[in-house]
């Protein structure tokens, strides 16, 4: 449901011919929060060129096979239709089949039929496989497997559920030095580019250490890295809750560029609260999302964008989609529209490579926003994790185009 900005004032502006509402700070703001001084809060990203790197972008983070059943559930399912995914490879993948950026995945797989099975996926989606790590397998999974993950997609009042089966994994079991870093993103390879997130942060108690290795690497050399908050309870409650959720968060944050996160993830993991919004959802006042946003700014000034997708969810099959960004003290606000869902998994890594392909080819803030909204809408309306639209599709969409049929 789209809630009136009120208060807020924001005022419209075109961005690429879709409908976004964009603001500046100054006089007619409203309060920043105390501590937030009135000057920018970040400074504009600085990225390096596509011929001096060998990818856009590199992802880090674990790929699993989901198993999906369809339109049945899946205790009751008799065949599942597969595909892979993951919260940060999902970005890369986009990147990759919808907007043509070189990408890469940093990755673990044990190696089986099941991390085959992975790899082939992956490479049908033409995500650059060169840094994955393959783990010898001890023939049954006792110290090393590959990450399952069954996933419903929902319908109606029934909502999409999970469950995963991702103990002992080859990718959980990483830790620092695994990686060269220093020639992956240093002059003889390169990427303009580095997104990671807190999925992978999760998945043990060494994987902090990888995630803060990549970081340090990338602001070395000039790799603009991005982090999606991506709070997963299942994965926190045994080892440690949101008390260890926000220890490690809060950290690595203070290294990154480009931050995503919806509420509840701020909330988690940095312990910053969204204010005036009831428990289901069903208002979300812009007012209370600008000044989350902007207390996220002022808590770690090294951001230099922070975003955050809009979603309410009047059932599984419809919800209004949206999101909004602060770049440089500026409040971009694209307003929620009504979507239809076919499958929602992976909508927020679909706005990430929106937003990411946005600025890596030199669009302004408001239409990379704008772009990760289409792009986000169009990846739920097709099954799996991964985005099956096109870049002229998500174009479209920007400029308020039709679902005519094209032929």
């Amino acid at each position: 449901m789209t809630t009136s900005p009120g208060k807020s004032r924001l005022d419209s502006a075109s961005a690429g011919g879709g409908e976004l509402e964009r603001r500046a700070g100054g006089a007619d703001a409203m309060e920043a929060p105390p501590g937030v001084l009135k000057e920018a809060l970040m400074e504009a990203l600085s990225l390096r060129g596509a011929d001096q790197t060998r990818w856009d972008c590199v992802s880090l983070g674990e790929v699993m096979l989901r198993l999906d059943p369809g339109e049945v559930r899946v205790h009751t399912a008799r065949r599942f239709e597969v595909w892979e995914g993951g919260g940060e490879y999902n970005v890369a993948r986009g990147l990759r089949r919808c907007f043509g950026m070189r990408t890469a995945i940093a990755t673990a797989l044990a190696d089986n039929a099941v991390g085959r099975l992975v790899e082939d996926l992956m490479l049908q989606g033409g995500v650059d496989c060169s840094l994955l790590r393959w783990v010898s397998y001890d023939g049954i999974g006792r110290t090393v497997r590959n990450g399952l993950n069954f996933t419903e997609r929902g319908y109606g009042v029934r909502a999409a559920a999970g469950c995963s089966d991702r103990g002992h994994t080859a990718v959980s079991q990483l830790k620092a030095g695994d990686f060269p870093w220093a020639a992956i993103l240093g002059p003889s390879q390169g990427a303009r580019w580095l997104h990671t997130g807190g999925i992978f942060a999760a998945l043990s108690p060494s994987t902090p250490a990888v995630v803060l290795e990549a970081l340090e690497h990338a602001r070395a050399n000039g790799t603009v890295s991005s982090f999606d908050l991506n709070y997963r309870e299942s994965l926190w409650k045994s080892i440690g809750g949101k008390a260890k959720a926000q220890e490690v968060n809060r950290e690595l944050v203070k290294k990154i560029d480009v931050l995503f996160g919806n509420e509840e993830d701020f909330s988690a993991t940095l312990g910053i609260r969204l204010e005036g919004v009831e428990e289901d959802f069903k208002e979300l006042p812009v007012a209370s999302y600008e000044a989350m946003l902007r207390e996220v700014a002022a808590a770690y000034p090294n951001l230099k964008l922070v975003a955050t997708t809009l979603r309410t969810a009047q059932t599984a099959s419809r919800n209004a989609w949206g999101a909004m960004a602060i770049y440089q003290d500026e409040i971009l606000y694209v307003p929620q529209r009504e979507v239809d869902i076919l499958d929602r998994v992976g909508g927020g890594d679909s706005f990430a490579s929106g937003l990411i392909y946005g600025l890596l080819s030199g669009r302004p803030a408001a239409w990379a926003v704008a772009c990760g909204v289409a792009h986000g809408a169009l990846a739920m309306t097709t099954p799996g994790d991964t985005s099956m639209a096109t870049r002229s599709e998500v174009e479209r969409v920007m400029q308020g185009g039709s679902a005519r049929i094209a032929r």
